[in-house]
């Protein structure tokens, strides 16, 4: 088993290697003069079980290209098996045909996975699961949440209730409230436009109570912030937010600074700068994706790590 990175997100690939005990392959990874990428596998790959990380995060199309080509130059050099392990799958909010004349490019991007010699994916917290069903290779979906819920339960949050932002997280919402013992609600919200939210009203009891947003990813943090100033004003005390993906714009750092949110909790699924003014707590994902690249490899089963309380998070 060998383990390549990418330049997207090369500590949280260093921290895999560490977690399961391999050192990070050598390669190769820069540019032509004219921004073309070049890749070079510095080490023999022949019959070997190889693993790709690369979160596709800003730069997304940079990174995916790079992506392509790490994998078809190791589908070159004999690898017996290729798994493009994807902590942040970019362009999974494409994932259908909303209005007319649009791509799906969720899609897409699978195709070109497969195409580049992807022979399996691994990746966490999809935007959306149905994504799964567009590749025609095994997918491996694994979910942040267990590692989120031991960092919230050393917190020993009172009066907690969990809200989802919108109606599209409610399931992830219930998972968290069922496993935290803790009251669930949910914001609905109208979206005007691809930055800007506009939050209606809070199903449920808020008032008086801790509360933690959830959500699967932010980036302009228009519908956290939306959302914790209607709960603020319904009357809730404390509030947390939750995102396994936080891939902040300056948009989005500068509404978290003005928002009511008390600490936005993440993951290491795409690096991020240190950001002054907000407080920010980022957990590593490391030992959860380095246990399920060792249960791949020994062909064990995954379903495990997706278990929690004796229940599933989806």
């Amino acid at each position: 088993m060998k383990l390549f990175s990418g330049s997207s997100n090369r500590p949280l690939a260093k921290a895999i290697c560490d977690s399961i005990g391999i050192p990070l392959g050598r390669c190769t990874v820069s540019a032509f003069p004219d921004g073309e990428t070049f890749v070079k596998i510095e080490e023999n790959v022949r019959g070997q079980d190889v693993y790709v990380v690369q979160s596709t995060c800003p730069p997304t199309n940079h990174h995916l290209m790079e992506l392509f080509i790490m994998m078809d130059a190791l589908r070159r050099a004999s690898a017996s098996r290729i798994t493009a392990v994807l902590p942040f799958y970019g362009y999974a909010r494409q994932d259908r045909k909303d209005q007319p004349r649009v791509p799906i490019t969720a899609k897409l991007v699978a195709n070109l996975l497969v195409a580049a010699g992807a022979n399996r994916i691994l990746t966490m917290d999809l935007h959306a699961q149905q994504i799964q069903g567009f590749f025609d290779i095994p997918v491996d979906h694994l979910y942040a949440a267990p590692v989120i819920y031991k960092y919230i339960k050393k917190k020993k949050l009172t009066n907690l209730v969990v809200v989802s932002p919108d109606v599209g997280g409610l399931k992830m919402a219930h998972a968290y409230s069922e496993t935290l013992e803790a009251g669930l609600a949910i914001v609905a919200k109208r979206r005007r436009s691809a930055t800007e939210v506009e939050s209606m009203t809070v199903i449920g009891e808020i008032r008086g109570k801790n509360v933690l947003l959830v959500d699967d990813l932010t980036e302009t943090a228009g519908t956290l912030t939306a959302a914790s100033s209607l709960l603020k004003h319904k009357g809730a005390r404390n509030i947390y937010a939750c995102v396994s993906h936080s891939i902040l714009n300056d948009l989005g750092i500068d509404r978290l600074r003005k928002s009511n949110i008390d600490e936005l909790i993440t993951t290491d699924s795409v690096p991020r700068p240190v950001i002054d003014g907000v407080k920010i707590t980022t957990l590593t994902v490391s030992g959860l994706l380095g246990e399920a690249i060792r249960r791949i490899h020994s062909n064990s089963s995954v379903n495990s790590l997706f278990a929690f309380k004796g229940g599933r998070t989806s």
